[in-house]
């Protein structure tokens, strides 16, 4: 993406005197950072679909006016390196991520460099063109960095779309040898003249149809489109029932903090998604794993993080994709079975390096009831 950018700026002329000239525009024009977003909303907002786009996805428009704050001052301020490409696509991605169309992208840029440049002297040439090329750069990051997720998501979707009908169909197949092996099984455990060593084999038999049964319902429900049936509860009432399900491996321990965190959801499939994610960091953890519970406005946030390896690179960019594991022996259900469960409740979860130096997973829901 760098070198993308570095083309980018050899294309629309931006130059080191450009970066210089914004500097010195940053102590004119931040004063009016804040106007300058009031108005830019207000303008985005009368739009009925651009309005149900943004606040769907963010929630909350006082945090969208500080991200677009913050974004003033990276435009001004630079420094123009692969931190900062970084943080401009970002807003590419989370305009994917609420399905923003492209189009509002282009005209709310326009909006933004209208209400920079007005605040400007028409003799000032060098600052106009200075922001101009800014501008234009930071659109094609974000247009690029748009129409490659927007790509993936629709390969993505084709991909599950298949994975759907393969699934039913091995549900379907599945459940009903499965069926009459427990049934064998449970006969058998009642017979008291059976050989001493099939108590033992009967046993691990009973567990692998106890797990291919659970494998099947995950994939069940990985690709159900049940309604959500939202109720009243909180983040710190669903770690608890969560940890009620897992068994903390020798060595590790497991940290909560936070407030509790309330909110509307669905608790049976939010339960399962913190049992996922907990198994996820308990199993990767080394000797801690600590969860982080914020009130932000109008959203919960969960953070999970461990002392583990961390996230190999060769797996995150579908790590939320189904079949993806990290893990020995792993199917890769879990995690995308979690993120399935948090888009349809119109949250969002990332991963990152924690602070811990392992896995970070931050899980993000609205606290208003899911639509």
């Amino acid at each position: 993406m760098f070198a993308l950018f570095e083309d980018l700026k050899r294309y629309v002329g931006f130059s080191a005197h450009d970066e210089a000239v914004l500097r010195a525009l940053h102590a004119r024009l931040s004063p009016h950072f804040a106007a300058i977003s009031e108005a830019f909303y207000a303008r985005v907002l009368e739009h009925p679909d651009a309005a149900a786009a943004l606040t769907r996805g963010e929630r909350h428009v006082g945090q969208l006016k500080g991200t677009l704050q913050r974004w003033m001052n990276d435009l001004l301020q630079g420094p123009w390196d692969e931190a900062y490409v970084e943080r401009q696509a970002r807003i590419g991605r989370v305009h994917v991520r609420i399905a923003l169309p492209q189009h509002y992208m282009v005209s709310a840029m326009n909006i933004m460099r209208t209400g920079l440049q007005a605040r400007l002297d028409d003799a000032d040439h060098d600052g106009h063109h200075a922001l101009e090329r800014a501008c234009d750069l930071d659109l094609a990051l974000m247009l690029h960095t748009y129409r490659e997720d927007l790509e993936a998501a629709q390969a993505r979707a084709e991909r599950l779309a298949t994975y759907g009908q393969l699934v039913v169909s091995i549900g379907h197949e599945l459940r009903d040898p499965l069926s009459v092996i427990e049934t064998s099984v449970h006969v058998l455990k009642g017979r008291p003249d059976a050989h001493e060593a099939c108590p033992l084999h009967l046993e691990r038999i009973g567990r692998q149809v106890k797990l291919s049964n659970d494998i099947i319902t995950q994939l069940s429900n990985l690709i159900a489109d049940r309604p959500l049936v939202p109720v009243r509860t909180s983040l710190e009432e669903l770690v608890q029932e969560a940890r009620r399900g897992l068994a903390l491996p020798p060595g590790v321990t497991l940290e909560v903090s936070g407030p509790p965190a309330p909110f509307s959801g669905d608790t049976f499939q939010l339960r399962q998604a913190m049992v996922n994610l907990l198994d996820n960091a308990l199993h990767f953890a080394r000797s801690r794993v600590l969860l982080t519970l914020e009130e932000a406005g109008p959203l919960v946030r969960l953070t999970v993080d461990d002392d583990g390896p961390g996230i190999e690179p060769s797996v995150r960019p579908r790590l939320f994709e189904p079949l993806v594991s990290a893990r020995p022996g792993g199917i890769g259900l879990g995690l995308a079975l979690v993120k399935r469960i948090v888009d349809r409740h119109e949250g969002s979860i990332e991963a990152d390096t924690g602070a811990l130096g392992g896995a970070r997973f931050t899980l993000s829901l609205p606290t208003g009831a899911p639509r």
